[in-house]
This record gives structure tokens, sequence and C-alpha cells, in this order.
């Protein structure tokens, strides 16, 4: 008789997408550990205490702490969802861009350069207005609309003196006009299970920035282009986020390994944290 598996979930705090997801496996009764990151410890020589989960659901909201975790646990052989190449592919708008670009999947008009001198090159050789975003980041920190050449100039020069990791790197992207949104696609294995329209008068669409949400119908277009996108990262359950070009059509900005759903959940009326507590089972129930 094969054993129920035993699951794990990384998180650093408890949003109510946890909470949703930690009752989803009391209601099927499923045996599964909640980890806090900031109380784990990882001893490189010694997996012994890891391997008691068939799989691990990272909830992370550090990013660095989960790919670091995943990392280790799959050089251990233990499933996570996601896998730590997925996470370091969409955690890292470089590393993301360029595997798009690689697949052929429409983007919007990306540039990066490595200087001030050259980052000043690279958006004027793009066109004001353009939008200036860390490599790595969410929830909309740190964007900048940049609209003319002073504006550059000041935004330039901010980054270079802060001379963080955030800053080093200048990821220059075309904007583009969303007339007030943009759409959130979810991408489960090979399935596109919902979308959303994100609805803001600001420029910024993230929900975290207080954008509304709206249910948006999946077109064949839009399914064929997150299933393409989601299967060049690695695929997984993923966010896709698209823009609406006035010329272009359908645009991927960008994939989000670690989503949030506590908007898209009630629009959809989808049980979203019961299919991800399903589909680690499923993952996990490959292991053993």
């Amino acid at each position: 008789m094969k054993k129920s598996p035993r699951i794990g979930v990384l998180y650093s705090r408890v949003r109510v997408e946890e909470k949703w997801i930690f009752a989803a496996f009391e209601q099927r009764g499923i045996d599964y550990e909640k980890l806090d990151n900031r109380k784990i410890k990882f001893d490189l020589e010694n997996p012994t205490p890891w391997l008691q989960y068939d799989a691990i659901l990272e909830r992370s909201i550090n990013y660095n702490r989960g790919l670091y975790a995943l990392r280790i646990l799959n050089s251990w052989g233990i499933p996570t969802v996601n896998t730590a190449s997925v996470a370091e592919i969409c955690g890292d708008k470089v590393s993301t861009t360029s595997i798009l670009a690689q697949a052929g999947v429409p983007q919007p008009r990306t540039m990066v350069a490595f200087t001030p001198e050259s980052a000043l090159e690279a958006i004027e050789s793009i066109g004001y207005p353009v939008v200036m975003k860390p490599v790595v980041g969410s929830w909309g920190r740190l964007l900048a609309k940049i609209n003319d050449r002073d504006a550059a100039e000041a935004i330039l020069e901010h980054k270079s003196i802060l001379g963080s990791y955030h800053h080093s790197i200048f990821y220059c992207q075309e904007y583009v006009e969303k007339q007030g949104r943009d759409i959130r696609a979810t991408v489960f294995g090979d399935e596109v299970i919902s979308a959303m329209f994100r609805k803001s008068e600001h420029w910024l669409t993230n929900t975290a920035r207080g954008a509304t949400g709206e249910k948006c119908e999946i077109t064949p277009e839009m399914e064929k282009l997150c299933l393409k996108a989601a299967h060049a990262v690695g695929g997984g359950l993923l966010a896709v986020d698209l823009l609406e070009h006035p010329k272009k059509g359908l645009l991927v900005n960008e994939i989000n390994h670690n989503m949030e759903f506590h908007t898209v959940q009630p629009i959809s009326g989808l049980d979203i944290a019961g299919m991800f507590v399903d589909y680690i089972l499923k993952i996990a129930r490959q292991r053993s």
C-alpha cells in the first residue's frame, strides 16, 4: 500500500494565499508541514532531514531565500514547485527576456546596458517615454517611466550613486500605452486556467499598487502565447503578464514564478488554492 505523500510548504509570511493553501491541504486530509524560511537550516552535507518530503511547494516572498532553497532541494533530488531553474529565469528580468526572445515570444522592445552613459544611449535608441525596471523585483517597485532626457539623466545619476545590485544593471523597455489595463493569465502546466484584466488609472497596473481586477475571457491567441511563454521558461505554476500593444498585438511583459492570487481567485470563481495542492500532489506522487 502506497503511503500518503508528505508535502512541505516553504514560506516567509502567511498571506491570504498561504491561508487558502493550508486550508486546502487540511480539507483534503493531506500530510503537510509549514516551513518558515526564517527558521529553517540546511546542512549541505546532510540532506536526510529533508528527504521525508515527497515534494515542496515554495511560497517565499524573498526571492533569494526561495531561489537558494530550491537549488539546495533540487540538488538533493527533492521535487519542488516551481523548480530552481524556473525561479532563476523568471526572477531575473534579463534572463526572462533573453529566454523569451530566443523562443520567439513577442515582447516590448528591451535594451540592457551596464553604465549610465550606455544606458542613456539605449533609452534614446528606444525613444521616449521608456520604462526602466530593476532586474530583480516585484509589485511594481523601483519602476520609472522616463519621459525625456532630463528625467533620464537624473534617474541614471541616482541609480549609479545608489550603487546596489538593483541599480547596477540598466534594463530599459519601450513604454506601451496600456489604455488603463493589462492582462494577467494563470498557467498551470499545460493549461491556462484563468485570466483577468488589471485596471488602474495609473500607468502601473499591479494589484499591489491598487489596481482592480476584472475577469478576462481567454482567447485562442492568448492561450497559445501564454503556453509558449510558460514552456520557454520551463513550465510549472506561472502568472504571465500581457500587454495589448496598439500595433503589435499581445506582448508578454513578465512571468511570475511565485504568483499571488488573492484577486484572481474570487474573480475567476476557481479554487486556485486547491489547484495548487492538486498540482503539488501530482508532482509528489510521480516521485513516490
